[in-house]
């Protein structure tokens, strides 16, 4: 298969542990070409800033024709999934608008599984995020001095102030539960990186004095509703992302297989360095449609045997 594939696993010939290691190369393979569901992160994955990745299209129609389903999981909560529909669109990939989760989405799916109808809740994040919360939800918006809030949802907001801290933490100090969508600490733009909602979140704990219920990876939530979406165990299910700490992380937690790939955050050399290394590496989404082709397992050095 060329040179597209890396198995987490190098060559381990002659080294103590080498059959068990061969083993478990071996059985990732066997997963990842008889798993029925995938989820995939999005920016690092399918697409980088405003441009689509290579294999975008060929990996989507490689998992229709063998009658695979795919979520597409992002921590971002402030653009709504028919946001991500006309975003992806622009780039000239086509999915549905519900085969997209946001962690605002997932976000509001736990509310709802957790608190009573008709509940305030107050909200630090922008316009995108109280939209998905409130939209064909009972739930409604309460400002700081109007009501007790129930819950206090905490996501990347950058308008964030002093006076949004002092009302999330009275609301969480009178009992309101606290959830983030996600604590990402920073957010890649093309300016470089920026602080992302795990920073904001970081305020809202230290002045509370309480931990928030993360919704995001790489906590299990997000994914966990994804599995639920596509009606598959994590048996049945693969990972696949560009970050160790997030994606891969979350993937392992839930129990999935964990595919990182070379086209966002992570490299090669983090992966030698990770205390939770994936179990499988590969360079590019063409990578992930050969290893799905490929009828015989994958030697070590990154061909077919």
């Amino acid at each position: 298969m060329a040179d597209h594939a890396i198995p987490h696993h190098p060559s381990t010939a002659g080294r103590p542990g080498a059959s068990a290691a061969a083993e478990r190369e071996a059985d990732a393979w066997h997963r990842l070409r008889n798993a029925h569901g995938f989820i995939f992160d999005m920016d690092g994955v399918l697409y980088r800033g405003d441009q689509p990745l290579a294999g975008v299209s060929d990996v989507f129609d490689a998992l229709a024709v063998r009658g695979r389903r795919f979520m597409l999981a992002t921590n971002n909560s402030m653009s709504t999934p028919a946001q991500y529909v006309a975003k992806l669109a622009r780039m000239g990939i086509d999915v549905p608008e519900d085969v997209i989760l946001t962690s605002g989405i997932a976000t509001r799916d736990y509310l709802l599984q957790t608190l009573p109808p008709s509940s305030g809740i107050f909200v630090i994040g922008m316009p995108g995020l109280r939209e998905q919360l409130f939209t064909d939800t009972a739930f409604y918006p309460v400002q700081y001095g109007e009501e007790r809030a129930q819950a206090v949802v905490v996501g990347l907001d950058l308008t964030f102030d002093y006076a949004k801290l002092k009302a999330a933490n009275e609301a969480i100090r009178q009992g309101a539960i606290f959830v983030a969508t996600n604590v990402d600490a920073t957010l890649p733009t093309e300016a470089g990186l920026v602080p992302g909602a795990g920073s904001i979140v970081a305020s809202v704990s230290t002045a509370s004095g309480r931990q928030p219920v993360v919704i995001g990876k790489p906590e299990t939530p997000l994914v966990d509703q994804a599995m639920r979406h596509m009606n598959f165990t994590p048996d049945e299910t693969v990972m696949i992302g560009d970050r160790l700490d997030t994606d891969i992380l979350a993937g392992q937690r839930a129990g999935m297989l964990s595919v990182l790939l070379l086209t966002g955050v992570s490299t090669r050399e983090d992966v030698a360095s990770s205390p939770t290394p994936p179990d499988l590496v590969l360079t590019d989404l063409p990578a992930l449609v050969d290893a799905l082709a490929a009828a015989a397992p994958m030697a070590t050095d990154g061909s077919l045997s």
